[in-house]
């Protein structure tokens, strides 16, 4: 009698691609499909082409910055339910000085470009995703000749990521101004910019000045962590 073939789709793309993927996972009832950008390409086309998979559409094409990952400016573990602005602690990315931004590490794998695929075939989902081996110039294929459709979300990706597409049929901004300096997305960037524009009457005319009119502030927790961060609240509540 023979063994049962692989029956889940992690063992599916496990089996099928082999070495040409560094990992494939499941959490919280999602795959993802870790790949060097050398094999991003063909591990894309197989999905896309191969029966067993048939992910023949694009919903997302996205850039993360890895920069500080896993890092809180929130306290949560011994404050109240109330007044969350006292649990901020540090300056996390987007709330700093220029001269404390964040830095990197050696052989950090900063940049990455996730692509979620739906088959509407089969009624499934997977992510793929590619860390750039240069944080300094990160470059990934393009996914443009496989699906089409991806055109403006990588340039997105470079606008706001500086992540450059290889073999990208039209590379440039889409969201932010041509002479635009930086990337907005990057967790160097702060948060409120590093110029702001104003008319300035004497000289007739719009001028760039660094920010003076706006100051940093904390928006949301930016990590779920498995804490008391309910615990008081339930306490209270009398639950």
């Amino acid at each position: 009698m023979s063994e049962a073939g692989p029956t889940t789709l992690v063992q599916r793309i496990g089996a099928t691609l082999g070495d040409r993927i560094v990992a494939v996972t499941e959490a919280f009832g999602e795959t993802t499909v870790e790949v060097l950008p050398d094999n991003w390409l063909a591990v894309a086309q197989a999905l896309r082409d191969d029966e067993a998979f048939h992910f023949e559409q694009v919903v997302d094409v996205c850039g993360v910055d890895y920069l500080s990952y896993g890092q809180a400016e929130w306290d949560t573990t011994d404050v109240s339910s109330t007044g969350f602005s006292r649990g901020v602690e540090g300056e996390g990315p987007g709330r700093f000085k220029w001269s404390n931004r964040p830095q990197i590490g050696v052989g950090h794998r900063r940049f990455a470009v996730v692509a979620h695929l739906l088959s509407i075939k089969n009624n499934q989902r997977v992510r793929i995703r590619c860390h750039a081996q240069d944080d300094a110039l990160p470059t990934v294929p393009s996914l443009t000749d496989l699906w089409p459709g991806v055109n403006w979300f990588e340039r997105e990706a470079f606008d706001l990521f500086g992540i450059v597409f290889e073999g990208h049929p039209d590379l440039r901004r889409i969201l932010t101004d041509y002479g635009f300096v930086g990337h907005p997305f990057r967790k160097d960037f702060p948060l409120i910019g590093n110029v702001e524009v104003r008319f300035d009457e004497k000289l007739g005319r719009v001028i760039y000045e660094p920010v003076t009119s706006v100051e940093p502030r904390v928006l949301v927790p930016r990590t779920v962590r498995n804490d008391s961060r309910y615990d008081q609240a339930q306490a209270e509540a009398g639950k």
